[in-house]
């Protein structure tokens, strides 16, 4: 006999002892709820020690940094009034 067969035949008597409102995750639903929670918790405690560890100084474009020596300088009143078409 296949054990799928003998558990045909025990799922009617399951059916019969199941109260469908008295069903609950218990104590082990419990546990693997609550060990993910730590787990969680654990994680973004450590998530942000590493951000604070962070140094994050953004470098200078090199591009920017060529485009820009290889314009003429302009006295930087000379910029204000090209910028503002109305005067």
């Amino acid at each position: 006999m296949y054990a799928t067969q003998a558990l045909t035949h025990l799922v009617p008597l399951a059916a019969e002892e199941l109260d469908k409102n008295k069903v609950t995750p218990g104590v082990l639903g419990f546990l693997v709820f609550a060990a993910l929670a730590v787990g969680v918790w654990a994680l973004m405690k450590s998530m942000n020690r590493h951000m604070g560890r962070v140094n994050f100084e953004e470098a200078p474009d090199p591009d920017a940094a060529a485009a820009e020596s290889a314009e003429p300088a302009e006295p930087a009143a000379d910029k204000g009034r090209a910028a503002s078409p109305g005067k």
